[in-house]
């Protein structure tokens, strides 16, 4: 390819353009902790309440808020990259309705597959057999692993091509099959952050959750610039 995928470049390429953008970054990821953070006390104190109603409400306005969080910082990371030279509205980073729903629509699929999974096949159709409860809880593992592997730029397509969410697991899919090796070394080092993250506490998390955001994007978009077999402009910013 005229520009193969790298690990190292990746990394680089991260670490440029959150130093370069931490301020803007980190105010935002720690508003959208915040209020997400918020909805999950609220929701904590109606969980023992019998009123379905309410518990329903709070449920889609979590995931509601959650889906404008996540590619509301999807969308100012992508923003930062595109508009290095120039400046750029706030609007911009507001992600649609569409997007949100294709984000909700993949959330409630992952969730009903594994819920379905463990519930009607672990619990209840191998109930009898405990040697075989442990030996399918690992395979589900396994293959809930590799899933996320494979589909974890759906959200980026989501956002950078206003994709759908069966486009967005099929362009996904098709994005990761050649670099699966050099992916997985990415979430260890994005894992490995995040540990380090919580170990130093709020501050830690304050840097390494931006950071691991950024990572995943820029591995994106160079991975898209490899299968293209374009030149990789992000080399740029190095």
């Amino acid at each position: 390819m005229y520009h193969p995928f790298s690990v190292a470049e990746t990394i680089k390429t991260s670490w440029h353009i959150i130093k370069k953008n931490f301020v803007t970054i980190t105010v935002f990821s720690v508003i959208a902790v915040i209020i997400l953070a918020l909805i999950q006390v609220i929701n904590f104190f109606y969980q023992s309440t019998s009123d379905f109603t309410v518990q329903t409400i709070l449920f889609f306005l979590l995931i509601f808020i959650q889906g404008y969080t996540t590619l509301g910082l999807y969308k100012l990371i992508f923003t930062l990259i595109d508009s290095e030279y120039y400046e750029f509205e706030f609007s911009q980073i507001i992600p649609s309705l569409r997007m949100v729903v294709s984000f909700i629509t993949i959330s409630i699929l992952f969730a009903f597959i594994v819920t379905t999974y463990n519930f009607f096949i672990v619990e209840i159709w191998l109930k009898e057999y405990p040697a075989l409860q442990a030996v399918f809880r690992t395979i589900g593992v396994l293959t809930l692993m590799y899933l996320v592997l494979r589909y974890m730029f759906c959200v980026c397509f989501i956002v950078d091509d206003d994709s759908g969410p069966i486009e967005s697991l099929k362009q996904s899919f098709q994005l990761t099959k050649d670099n699966l090796g050099k992916i997985v070394l990415i979430l260890l080092i994005s894992i490995g952050l995040i540990v380090l993250g919580f170990a130093a506490l709020i501050v830690g998390v304050m840097i390494t959750y931006p950071l691991v955001n950024v990572i995943l994007i820029v591995t994106y978009r160079k991975l898209v610039y490899s299968h293209q077999d374009v030149d990789d402009d992000l080399s740029e910013t190095n």
